[in-house]
């Protein structure tokens, strides 16, 4: 067969806003940033496609479209259409989708959004992949070489993470991107975040790869740069240790996401910074206790010790991705001016401000429904 996996573009679409004091408090706050550019505007390539592409069997030809960085020929000639969605592009992954079987061609979905409320997805398509597509995939691409599509497909286990193969780079521009170099070492998180949706995919379970595959993998990449895409890159500590031991001879640089308990371990901050972390990804969510409480961040968010804890990461030569997020119940509207008064005064290298937004299959999700909000 002939296979297109696309990653739809996350579209912005105009709201209607009044022109009240909250409004001009947040633009007045992203006004504030808006001189800070990374990566020269480039974007991150889709990793689910580049690993769903390395899964299939050589006798199809697969190619991968992303239309952040490119626009869909709808009139290509294909056989099988796989998209990937999370909540916020699935209203365009199912005008894909809708397009593409009005003319005829199998559609498949999958992702955050397809697996949250895969009801809703099969409207839009001829079968689902619900959770992770490892042990799936092989059996789904038999099924529609055979016309015989069912309407979901859900692995009964997960992932074991061993002799997993290399995400298929070689499909992509890589001039696009900022980087091709994602890797994974480990899947599932057992946090509880109430706006967090991951473990819908990955399970409440930390599953890790064999360091030593991990290692090889790197070795293969074309420059010195890695970019893990794990949720915490230290969820187990002994694991992260022993990572980031095998890396240091390697030379590299990486990035990745965790957690602010990393700054209560100085020899798990020596090692990442020996074994070349540049950049780490943190979620400080809100700078007010109660709203850490709401969200369950209490064992690994402290407000007070913040400030503290950014200077230590900074003292190792680290810098950091904070993100933060604009809308809890403990908000009001001095919340942006502090937002933006923290991260300057405590010079977060890469911030991100996000508004609170209730995911489907998150905590949030469900007591917002509950409460009728």
């Amino acid at each position: 067969m002939r296979i297109c996996l696309i990653q739809p573009g996350f579209r912005k679409r105009s709201l209607d806003y009044q022109e009240g004091s909250v409004l001009k408090s947040a633009k007045s706050l992203f006004n504030r940033f808006s001189r800070i550019k990374f990566g020269g505007g480039r974007e991150l390539p889709p990793m689910s496609l580049m690993q769903l592409a390395s899964l299939t069997p050589p006798n199809h030809e697969v190619f991968i479209v992303d239309e952040e960085i490119e626009v869909i020929n709808f009139e290509i000639k294909v056989d099988l259409v796989g998209i990937t969605m999370l909540t916020r592009n699935a209203y365009r992954g199912y005008e894909i989708a809708d397009h593409f079987r009005g003319r005829g061609v199998k559609v498949v979905l999958g992702g955050m959004h397809a697996t949250a409320i895969p009801e809703e997805a099969i409207l839009h398509a001829d079968a689902v992949v619900i959770g992770e597509a490892e042990e799936v995939w092989p059996q789904l691409l038999k099924d529609a070489e055979e016309n015989m599509l069912k309407r979901f497909y859900r692995a009964e286990n997960l992932c074991q993470m061993r002799n997993m193969p290399i995400p298929s780079q070689e499909l992509l521009n890589m001039e696009k991107y900022l980087s091709t170099n994602l890797i994974q070492t480990s899947r599932g998180c057992p946090n509880r975040c109430s706006f967090c949706s991951i473990h819908l995919i990955s399970g409440r379970k930390y599953r890790f790869r064999p360091v030593a595959e991990v290692i090889s993998e790197i070795e293969t990449f074309s420059f010195p740069l890695a970019l893990f895409v794990d949720d915490n890159i230290v969820g187990d500590k002994e694991h992260a240790r022993e990572l980031f031991k095998a890396m240091i001879p390697l030379k590299i640089s990486w990035t990745a996401q965790t957690t602010l308990s990393i700054a209560h371990d100085d020899e798990l901050l020596r090692l990442a910074s020996r074994s070349g972390c540049r950049y780490l990804l943190i979620g400080f969510e809100s700078l007010s206790d109660k709203n850490i409480m709401s969200i369950g961040k209490t064992r690994t968010n402290k407000v007070s010790e913040y400030a503290e804890v950014v200077q230590k990461i900074h003292d190792y030569g680290i810098g950091i991705a904070g993100t933060f997020i604009i809308g809890l119940d403990d908000d009001d509207r001095s919340v942006f001016d502090r937002t933006a008064d923290f991260i300057e005064e405590n010079s977060i290298d890469a911030p991100t401000v996000g508004i609170l937004t209730p995911y489907p299959g998150s905590l949030l999700f469900e007591k917002l429904s509950s409460e009728g909000r």
